[in-house]
């Protein structure tokens, strides 16, 4: 299994390096599809199954100069990494209460809280498209409970675009209820998230404690921050770790990668629940976006509860840009005007 992480960044066939636009191909005997844009590798949608992952996820992420923005641990580790919470791999999509069941938290080393855990099964490609200026995936997968069974259905479409400095990805996720009614309780840990590359995260300040894979905890008084430059700005103006807690209808992440110059927003949609979301953004590399999570972050002033009878649907729409350049805010609105005309 080792090989297949450890290949991640080798997923280009010589033919489609010849190839402009993007481009996606399908690696079935490897549960994942293989993203380029203009020859270059981007990105894989990868469904290793339950065994690996509890959920699909984009991993890695790589900038338009190849620089990649994703933690490697616990899939490719690389010195210097955290390893704390396992379950935050790549860019994902799920939630901690969800008629009782946990799709956050779950990975092969749960918490030792011993929760009650839902999976998301990757059940299918809907659509495969490459095209000269963007390329498309949609995707189908079940939300199931600790016994297995059917809670929601998922399907969600990916278009990936880019250019000689950005990478964009929308997600466009619609879950349908398949049970006689679904709870998203409000609760802190969700919905739409990035773990990011140790260089991206805030430089930290206190001593902390993280736990490993195996469940040992260690200490480590002040991580070492040569090359750590993360700094949030969200759409207020708000900067740094004050984002967090926050509603706003972007979040840009900006620091540097070695020489190049990095900006990762993730932006928004009108239509989403909750919008503009409160931000789930943390200095130590998890950045999220969560829209039902009212309560937590009002400090119990707003309360959602988000429920969907049998049958019914909700949509949620992200798009996320990855540039190699610095985004001004201006820019950025102009960005948010666009995705905003996206149904």
């Amino acid at each position: 299994m080792k090989s297949i992480f450890c290949t991640a960044l080798a997923f280009l066939s010589l033919g489609a390096y010849a190839q402009k636009g993007v481009v996606l191909t399908d690696k079935s005997a490897d549960k994942k599809v293989e993203v380029s844009i203009d020859g270059k590798p981007f990105t894989n949608y990868f469904y290793p199954g339950p065994s690996v992952l509890k959920k699909a996820v984009l991993y890695p992420l790589l900038t338009a100069k190849g620089t990649n923005i994703t933690r490697g641990w616990p899939l490719d580790p690389r010195p210097g990494e955290r390893v704390d919470h396992p379950h935050h791999v790549g860019m994902w999509l799920n939630y901690e209460a969800v008629n009782g069941h946990d799709f956050w938290n779950n990975s092969l080393t749960p918490p030792s809280s011993k929760g009650t855990y839902g999976t998301i099964v990757h059940t299918g490609i809907k659509s495969l498209k490459s095209g000269k200026k963007q390329g498309e995936l949609t995707v189908t997968a079940d939300w199931l409970d600790k016994n297995g069974g059917l809670m929601l259905t998922e399907i969600t479409t990916y278009v990936f675009s880019g250019d000689a400095t950005t990478r964009t990805v929308d997600r466009i996720t619609t879950l349908t209820a398949k049970t006689d009614l679904v709870t998203f309780k409000d609760v802190k840990d969700g919905m739409f998230a990035i773990r990011v590359a140790r260089q991206l995260e805030h430089p930290s300040k206190s001593p902390e404690v993280f736990t490993d894979a195996s469940g040992v905890a260690t200490k480590v008084p002040v991580m070492d921050n040569t090359g750590v430059s993360g700094s949030y700005r969200n759409s207020e103006g708000i900067e740094g770790e004050d984002v967090w807690s926050k509603r706003a209808r972007w979040c840009n992440l900006r620091g540097t990668m070695g020489n190049e110059t990095v900006n990762l927003v993730i932006l928004d949609h009108p239509k989403n629940a909750g919008y503009p979301t409160y931000w789930h953004a943390r200095g130590y590399g998890l950045f999220a976006a969560n829209p039902l999570g009212m309560k937590v972050f009002s400090q119990g002033k707003e309360e959602i509860n988000l429920q969907l009878k049998n049958g019914e649907s909700t949509t949620f729409r992200y798009r996320t840009v990855i540039a190699s350049e610095t985004l001004s805010d201006d820019k950025i609105n102009q960005i948010a005007a666009d995705f905003g005309k996206v149904k």
